[in-house]
């Protein structure tokens, strides 16, 4: 669980992206064995999860940008657990 932990915690946006890419082209290769296609179903599940996590991170972040008194938009920090 801590080296799953660890390993969310290191990877980015674009990495995750990467390598969904990579699982849907193996999966519709077909050239992959059933077992092998059920664990890169479930790895593509969590990547989808972090990846939507991620997305929705970003939207509130831009969402809470707001004009200052000289009109330049500054970032208002955001707080996780206003929600």
């Amino acid at each position: 669980m801590a080296a799953q932990k660890k390993e969310k915690e290191e990877i980015t946006f674009e990495t995750a992206l990467s390598r969904l890419e990579t699982i849907v082209q193996t999966m519709e290769s077909g050239e992959t064995s059933l077992d092998n296609m059920i664990s890169s179903f479930e790895e593509g599940q969590r990547l989808v999860k972090f990846c939507t996590d991620k997305l929705n991170e970003v939207e509130r972040k831009i969402e809470k940008l707001a004009k200052n008194a000289d009109g330049e938009i500054q970032p208002v920090p955001f707080d996780v657990s206003e929600e």
